[in-house]
C-alpha cells in the first residue's frame, strides 16, 4: 500500500498566512468560508456606519431637520420607536434580497436621525472626542476578540450577564424620565452603559466569528452596528454629563 500524504501549496501558505486560524480545531475550508463571511458582515457594517455619519452631519449642520425634530416632541418619539417597530420585519426578511437591503437602510436611517439630533444639542468638542474614544475601544476590543479566539477563549458565559446589566440599564434610564438625577449619576449610568455595551461587542464579535451561520449576516450586522452606536452614545451622554 502506498501513503499519499499531501503537500501544501505556496498559494495554501498564503492564504493561511493573510486569513489566519481564527480559533482552533476549524478546519482549512470552514476557515475560508467563515472569513468570507465575517468579510461581508464588516462590508455591510462599514456601510451602515457611512449612512449614520452622513445622516447626522446633514441633521448637525442642516438647521431645520434638527429644529422640526426638537419642535416636534411626537416626531421625535415617533423615530426613536421607529427603528424598534422595523427590527420585526428585519428579522423575518433577513435573508430574502432586497428586501433585507431596504428595512436594513430604514432602519439605519431612523437610528442615525436620532443619533444626529444628540449630535447636534452637544458641544462640537464633546462628539468629537466621544467619537475618537469609540473608534479607540472598537478597534481594540474586536482585535482582542480575534486573538482570544485564536487562543481557544470563549465569551458565551458573557451572555446572560451581559442581558442582565442591559435590563438594569434600561429600567434605570426609563425612570429616569419620572425622576431625574443629576449629572454626576447621568455621567455614571453613562460610563456602565459604556461597560455594557463593551462587553457585547466582545460577545457578539466572537458569535461572529463561531456562531452565526452564513445566511444571518443581516443580523450579525444589526447586532455590531447596535453595540457600537449604543456604545457611542453611552460614551457622550458620560462625557457630556461631566463636562456639566
Amino acid at each position: 500500500m502506498f501513503e499519499f500524504t499531501r503537500v501544501s501549496t505556496k498559494d495554501d501558505r498564503q492564504g493561511d498566512i493573510e486569513e489566519g486560524v481564527l480559533y482552533p480545531g476549524i478546519s482549512h475550508g470552514e476557515n475560508q468560508l467563515r472569513w468570507g463571511f465575517i468579510r461581508k458582515v464588516y462590508g455591510i457594517l462599514a456601510a451602515q456606519m457611512v449612512l449614520t455619519t452622513a445622516v447626522s452631519f446633514l441633521t448637525v449642520l442642516y438647521a431645520p431637520i434638527n429644529d422640526l425634530l426638537r419642535g416636534n416632541s411626537g416626531l421625535l418619539l415617533f423615530f426613536v420607536f421607529l427603528p424598534f417597530i422595523l427590527l420585526w420585519p428585519l428579522h423575518v426578511y433577513q435573508q430574502k434580497h432586497p428586501l433585507n437591503f431596504v428595512f436594513l437602510g430604514l432602519f439605519t436611517a431612523s437610528l442615525s436621525l436620532t443619533v444626529g439630533v444628540s449630535c447636534a444639542n452637544t458641544d462640537g468638542k464633546i462628539v468629537l472626542e466621544a467619537l475618537i474614544l469609540t473608534s479607540a475601544v472598537v478597534s481594540s476590543l474586536t482585535a482582542y476578540t480575534f486573538w482570544a479566539s485564536k487562543k481557544g477563549k470563549d465569551f458565551s458565559f458573557l451572555g446572560p450577564i451581559l442581558f442582565t446589566s442591559l435590563i438594569i440599564l434600561l429600567v434605570t434610564t426609563f425612570m429616569q424620565m419620572f425622576f431625574p438625577v443629576g449629572p454626576t449619576s447621568n455621567a455614571i449610568i453613562g460610563g456602565l452603559g459604556a461597560v455594557v455595551f463593551s462587553g457585547y461587542i466582545i460577545y457578539d464579535t466572537e458569535n461572529l466569528i463561531k456562531r452565526f451561520t452564513y445566511d444571518e449576516y443581516i443580523w450579525a450586522s444589526v447586532t455590531l452596528y447596535l453595540d457600537i452606536l449604543n456604545l457611542f452614545l453611552a460614551i457622550l451622554r458620560m462625557l457630556r454629563q461631566g463636562d456639566n
